[in-house]
């Protein structure tokens, strides 16, 4: 993550240089999206209402404030369009927690784990529900050792330096390492905002518009004859929701 005032003035410039060539099932990265105008952590639930009508079921409340506070954070709204907990990243992530994912059953779960070069695949002992689970509860420790309060009822700005500090791995946290729950929790935040709306995130279609991505539409053919040139029209999600 950049310190702030490094910081790339655009999200939507942020996506368009590191994501249009990234699956959109492994988006991965560093770095908080963008700054914009400071957001009360309580406006987290604006917008269309996907995550605040949302009943979680693998997060408790608390876990759930956290999430929806911190993934706009990492995602806010701005002048270009809605952020991550307006487009149901929240909800997204709460999905892929009770999905094999979230189980660790697309890796070798067994011992030994020893640290290991990426190249190696997953060596952690805890699944993606555990980092998450221990995590959100030592950051919020961590802020209400610091703060006397918890993340998600810090200002925005407050937040933006705690998750800073969180990728430089500066908290030592026990149950797991800070850099490693907020890699986690950063690479579940692009990928829901990327995703197709039918895994919960991405509701508007607006990052795929962003990027130009098509999307599920059925064929090209009437395309194929115009290379270097922008797709015209726009994306449609595998149920056919199109951007308006």
């Amino acid at each position: 993550m950049s310190k702030p005032q490094d910081a790339i003035p655009s999200r939507r410039l942020f996506l368009k240089k590191s994501l249009t060539l990234i699956p959109l099932a492994a988006a991965a990265g560093t770095g908080v999206v963008s700054l914009s105008p400071p957001a009360r952590a309580d406006d987290a639930n604006r917008g269309p209402g996907i995550s605040l009508h949302y009943v979680p079921v693998y997060f408790n409340n608390e876990e759930w404030a956290f999430l929806l506070a911190a993934c706009e954070r990492l995602i806010p709204r701005d002048e270009n369009g809605p952020g991550a907990t307006e487009q149901g990243v929240p909800v997204f992530i709460d999905k892929q927690m009770e999905a094999p994912y979230g189980h660790g059953g697309l890796w070798y779960m067994h011992p030994p784990f020893v640290e290991a070069v990426p190249e190696l695949g997953y060596q952690s002992k805890l699944t993606p529900r555990d980092i998450y689970r221990l995590g959100i509860s030592a950051v919020n420790d961590y802020c209400n050792q610091k703060y006397q309060k918890r993340f998600a009822e810090l200002d925005a700005p407050t937040q933006d330096q705690v998750l800073h500090a969180l990728e430089a791995g500066e908290p030592q946290f026990e149950a797991v390492k800070s850099n490693v729950f907020f890699a986690q929790l950063l690479q579940n935040t692009k990928e829901g905002y990327l995703a197709d709306p039918i895994h919960g995130g991405n509701q508007s279609l607006a990052s795929w518009k962003l990027i130009g991505f098509p999307g599920a539409r059925a064929d090209f053919t009437d395309w194929v004859d115009h290379p270097n040139e922008p797709y015209p029209l726009g994306p449609v999600s595998i149920s056919s929701k199109r951007t308006v």
